[in-house]
């Protein structure tokens, strides 16, 4: 931790020596603006020493979490306040150590008390302190200022300037007076939205410079808080002939102390903009190893080199425009509102990058044992692969929790004008299943629809060092992010490429034969015949097929040209873009207060159905009840592929004063007649202080002449489910039979069962104990205009 080695502070401290005592003003200014809340609070004491301000917290009501990075001070500590309750001392160095002893649920109080001038990455340790806080808790900053402070001893101290630095971008920031120190009262999320800012006009004709895109052994990046009050890279102007690489390498050692060899700088991109109308060309040189010991060799310049989360970036505050234009080239993403620039990026063959804190080993390896533990990843490959495949620098915008969150969390990565996501990481037990569904072989050519690099690097890895991945998206900024995240913590072994995933890979990259495998990892309501002619026969193809609205993850195997599916997992993903973006048709009723959503692709006639809501409502029992935590997306997608007329009913209101009781937010299967329409939806038949004690069960709703009739068709619905579908065992429902064929097939030449017409092809659902098929187009456009006379 800090400026000064950790040596010289066990020595200190061996010596009998400590810091000033905690004084009684500081003592009464806490408890005024920190006070524990009631019932007791938990704090965080960081570079505790000797304890002295840890048993104070204690002793007012606090758990606290004492940490120091010296074994000498806590030795110490214990020895003098042995018997002394309610805190925990823990040997930590905030700045480099795995925070895993820390409490997981944050703390109302974080105490820094004659500790933050020692602190080197000073930043990004005040941004991780205060994501630790509650809500309502405090960070209180206690410091030595440089005008009381002799020359000499400057290096305790703070100066105004940086002071200003340590309050900005809180909710709140008091500044209080303790004899002589200053007190600083800290609330609010530590967040200074990311501003790209220039500097002052320059007086030359056009400028021309490199920039050093530097990362250490954590894959935090170096920037420098310089003298203009901005963030800055590394970099400077050419000089004469010489080259960007060179450039940024000479700039580097002259301001850091960092030294790289000319081999290891990559000019990835030329950045083309102007500087108050100045013309400027800038490249980014991308340094995969140095060597040294970082310093500030220019101080007129640069105040402090700090290494900073890439997460952390989005909040970091001003940033000269050039060094943020850098960044979102090499990360895109990390920073939220780039500057305007025009960028050509080249074809550079750049090594991989190493670097990741032991923390990220550690949350890596819990959502890999998350995923196992689920059932979601049985074979040793795929295990090896979520292990060893470092998710977090795929979705470098995220902080390492959110990234390796092991349960049902995806990392959205893109929104598109509306808030809708079009880009994510998907659940890692998601990604998981679904590779084990593909399966593929060592030595596997695997085809990937829809890009962001994670996944096609845990493919990547499943197939080892002679597989390969290509992997297609129609987003040119996914591709561009895909194609440097592979490049800086990829196998190698993926190739990216911007085209519409639904025409298929190019030519020239499609093996022999057809792809091994091929996975599409966006929602899909068609499946592009690309998909099944690019694929070899026998192989699989794991795609989220919407039917009905209900996606699952169908894995199908190629026989001829028909595709077979082998199974089914529950899922979602963000919808398609290109040639297999569409709109569902939708139909408002009661003035907004539902809409009815025709999922198979056809609306159907809705005239008098108003009128029919107004009236009196039908209401039957299904007689069949569910417990808690019951899965029921079987029967979703039974009455979806069973029942003509099906749509889904969603309600907009209040379902006090709306008339469906159907809660606001929410929609149910439904199926429409002749101005009428029937519903299901659940009541709850028995409560209780248990989970197991509570009931629901399944009641149809109807409106209209023949909701009576619709009513019936949906309860024997359920009730088939019932007999025919459900298992007690929530993972043992029995999936239906599913074969999709070709758009142009005919009647005639299909299999028996429930056929789901789309635009590419032709799905038949076969239902165990349901022999009765779904009317072929022609009759069932019959139907809607009986429903209509």
């Amino acid at each position: 931790m800090g400026t000064i080695p950790q040596g010289q502070w066990e020595q200190h401290y061996a010596d009998g020596l400590g810091f000033r005592p905690l004084g009684r003003a500081e003592r009464e200014l806490l408890a005024e603006h920190a006070p524990a809340p009631e019932g007791g609070g938990r704090a965080l004491d960081v570079g505790c020493g000797t304890g002295e301000l840890a048993v104070h917290l204690a002793s007012v009501g606090y758990t606290v979490d004492a940490v120091d990075f010296t074994d000498n001070a806590l030795a110490r500590a214990r020895e003098d306040h042995r018997g002394v309750e309610g805190v925990r001392w823990l040997r930590l160095d905030v700045e480099r150590d795995d925070p895993a002893p820390l409490h997981e649920d944050g703390y109302d109080l974080v105490t820094v008390r004659l500790v933050y001038p020692f602190l080197h990455d000073r930043q990004r340790v005040l941004h991780g302190l205060g994501e630790r806080l509650r809500k309502g808790g405090a960070l209180v900053v206690i410091t030595p200022l440089a005008e009381h402070t002799p020359a000499e001893r400057r290096v305790i101290a703070l100066d105004e300037d940086e002071i200003a630095l340590v309050t900005s971008g809180w909710e709140t920031a008091q500044r209080l007076d303790a004899d002589g120190l200053a007190v600083l009262v800290l609330r609010g999320p530590c967040h200074a939205d990311a501003r790209a800012v220039e500097k002052s006009p320059t007086t030359g004709h056009a400028l021309t410079a490199a920039l050093a895109v530097v990362t250490d052994a954590a894959g935090r990046v170096l920037l420098g808080r310089s003298r203009r009050g901005m963030l800055e890279l590394p970099g400077g102007k050419t000089t004469g002939p010489e080259d960007f690489a060179a450039a940024a390498v000479r700039e580097l050692v002259e301001e850091t102390g960092l030294v790289a060899a000319p081999g290891d700088a990559y000019v990835l991109t030329m950045l083309v903009d102007d500087s108050h109308g100045v013309p400027r060309l800038t490249a980014v040189v991308r340094i995969t190893s140095w060597s040294g010991e970082l310093a500030v060799r220019e101080p007129a310049l640069v105040d402090r080199w700090e290494w900073l989360d890439l997460h952390a970036l989005a909040c970091a505050g001003d940033i000269f425009a050039p060094a943020a234009a850098a960044l979102d080239a090499v990360w895109p993403g990390i920073i939220p509102t780039p500057p305007a620039v025009t960028a050509y990026p080249l074809a550079v063959d750049q090594p991989p990058v190493p670097g990741e804190p032991a923390q990220a080993v550690r949350l890596r390896d819990a959502m890999t044992q998350t995923v196992v533990d689920g059932g979601w990843a049985p074979s040793d490959r795929v295990q090896a692969a979520l292990r060893s495949v470092p998710r977090h620098r795929f979705a470098p915008e995220a902080d390492l929790a959110t990234a390796y969150d092991g349960g049902d969390r995806a990392v959205t990565t893109r929104r598109d004008e509306t808030g809708r996501a079009t880009s994510s990481v998907s659940a890692a037990w998601l990604q998981a299943d679904m590779i084990e569904s593909l399966d593929p072989a060592p030595g596997a050519i695997v085809f990937e629809a829809g890009s962001g690099g994670y996944n096609a690097e845990l493919l990547a890895h499943v197939t080892g060092p002679e597989g390969r991945v290509v992997t297609v998206d129609i987003d040119p900024w996914v591709v561009r992010r895909t194609r440097r995240f592979t490049a800086e913590a990829g196998s190698g072994r993926v190739t990216v490429v911007e085209a519409d995933a639904a025409l298929g890979a190019p030519a020239h990259l499609v093996p022999r034969g057809g792809f091994d495998a091929s996975v599409i990892t966006y929602n899909c309501w068609d499946i592009a015949p690309a998909w099944r002619e690019q694929l070899a026969e026998g192989g699989r193809l794991v795609l989220p097929l919407e039917i009905g609205g209900y996606t699952r993850a169908v894995t199908f195997e190629r026989r001829g040209q028909v595709l077979h599916a082998l199974g089914f997992t529950y899922c979602g993903f963000v919808r398609a873009q290109g040639q297999q973006a569409r709109s569902i048709p939708t139909v408002d009723l009661l003035q907004g207060e539902l809409t009815l959503r025709f999922e198979h692709g056809t609306a159907l006639p809705t005239q008098g159905l108003e009128e029919a809501l107004r009236g009196p409502r039908h209401e039957a029992d299904t007689g069949v009840t569910m417990g808690p935590n019951t899965y029921f997306g079987s029967l979703q997608l039974y009455v979806a592929t069973t029942l003509p007329g099906f749509c889904r009913l969603a309600a907009h209101r209040d379902p006090a004063t709306g008339v469906t009781e159907i809660a606001k937010g929410q929609d149910v299967p439904a199926i429409l007649g002749n101005a009428s329409l029937a519903y299901l939806t659940y009541v709850q038949t028995r409560d209780g202080d248990r989970p197991e004690d509570k009931e629901w069960m399944w009641v149809v709703h109807a409106f209209g002449e023949q909701g009576p009739h619709l009513a019936e068709q949906l309860v024997a619905t359920v009730q088939s489910w019932d007999r025919t579908v459900r298992a007690d065992d929530n993972s043992k429902h029995t999936d239906p039979v599913l074969t999709a064929y070709p758009a142009d097939t005919p009647d005639d030449l299909l299999p028996e069962g429930h056929v789901l017409d789309k635009k590419r092809c032709r799905l038949v659902i076969q239902w165990p104990g349901h022999t009765e098929a779904t009317p072929p187009p022609a009759a069932r456009d019959e139907l809607a205009k009986q429903n209509a006379s």
